[in-house]
């Protein structure tokens, strides 16, 4: 997969089927924050996904919904890196890191 990072560089990085978008971003040192240590109780992990990606992914739980809803910079494809499970649909897939996150 690959990060954007908000200055448009992009990271690539690698993870396994059954990992989520948050623990990969940590193993390849790209700066998604993830304050609740992917327990779903902030929105620091927002990422914001193509529309093509956003739809492989399964709908967001309430739970996910309610956070995202306190994210900086929410937009309609927008998902919490933690709830995103790696598949191998999503082999090659970018997520672009917002510009600022609330806490």
């Amino acid at each position: 997969i690959y990060f954007i990072t908000p200055e448009g560089e992009e990271i690539e990085a690698v993870g396994e089927e059954g990992d989520n978008v948050l623990e990969v971003a940590h193993e390849h040192d790209v700066e998604l924050e993830g304050a609740c240590e992917g327990s779903c109780a902030c929105s620091t992990c927002h990422v914001i996904l193509d529309e093509e990606v956003y739809d492989k992914l399964p709908e967001p739980s309430d739970e996910e919904n309610d956070m995202l809803d306190l994210a900086f910079g929410l937009t309609d494809t927008s998902r919490l890196g933690c709830q995103i499970i790696l598949t191998k649909e999503l082999e090659g897939a970018r997520f672009k890191l917002p510009v600022a996150t609330r806490n």
